[in-house]
């Protein structure tokens, strides 16, 4: 099942998007899909609604150096040695920063030259949990979504945290939607830069999966429905312009795509 989160007629509401890619509609619920809902027969072209960030969480949990490439891209971007990381660890973004599909990412006009994405594949809580064990992890996963970590390096090398390297408005988008039914290692993220494909990878391909970020995570969190954990990036990521396009695709889900602009 697709669940979009979405604009109509002055109205947000969420519904189910159904039919072949090209003729999607999506049909309105009352409620939504973390604490219950009934479908109501109306439905709209998907083009005739605007889709927002399919949800805009109570905690917004990023996972970090989580893939080979890209911890050995970033020691080498700082003429180090790769170092991986002994556990997983989790840090957090701010809600601020959250766009939908098609919105602009926006470059402050004092931002450096070294503004870049990060393709990520976004697991979506669908039910409290607390103290899961590996095996049983996955149960608390409503569906999962497309994210694009948008960071300025500069600001990332020298803040004293990562609050507007990460957070700045508009650094993350997300969407277009929420899928509950993947094959997680069939998964293969793909991102187009102007039309021109710059990475592909297999999205399950982690330094550590998702069970175990979450089993983790529960053992002094309390994950809550609506909470979205992003889970990290491959290789090196190509710098963002004014102008340029870009688009993150992942197999099962479907394609994010944001224009890029810089402040006027």
């Amino acid at each position: 099942m697709r669940w979009a989160r979405y604009r109509v007629e002055g109205a947000v509401t969420y519904g189910v998007v159904e039919g072949e890619p090209g003729a999607e509609q999506v049909e309105d619920v009352r409620g939504d899909p973390f604490s219950g809902h009934d479908r109501t027969g109306r439905r709209h072209r998907l083009g005739d609604v605007k889709l927002l960030a399919p949800v805009i969480p109570r905690t917004f949990y990023a996972a970090g150096l989580n893939y080979v490439e890209h911890v050995k891209e970033q020691a080498a971007s700082r003429g180090q040695a790769p170092s991986f990381p002994p556990e997983a660890d989790i840090g957090y973004r701010a809600n601020n920063a959250l766009i939908g599909p098609d919105e602009p990412i926006v470059i402050p006009r004092d931002a450096s030259d070294e503004v870049e994405y990060e393709a990520e594949l976004v697991v979506v809580i669908g039910r409290e949990a607390k103290h899961l064990s590996q095996a049983d992890a996955l149960s608390c996963v409503l569906g999962y979504t497309i994210g694009n970590d948008v960071s300025e390096r500069t600001w990332q090398r020298n803040d004293r945290t990562l609050w507007r390297a990460k957070n700045t408005d508009t650094f993350k988008p997300m969407g277009p939607w929420i899928e509950t039914d993947v094959d997680l290692d069939a998964m293969r993220t793909r991102v187009r830069l102007n039309g021109e494909q710059t990475i592909e990878f297999a999205t399950n391909h982690m330094l550590f999966g998702i069970a175990h970020y979450l089993s983790r995570m529960s053992r002094y969190l309390t994950l809550f429905p609506g909470d979205v954990v992003w889970m990290g990036t491959e290789g090196k990521s190509p710098r963002i312009h004014d102008g340029d396009v870009l688009e993150i695709e992942i197999t099962g889900i479907g394609v994010q795509r944001n224009p890029i602009v810089c402040e006027r």
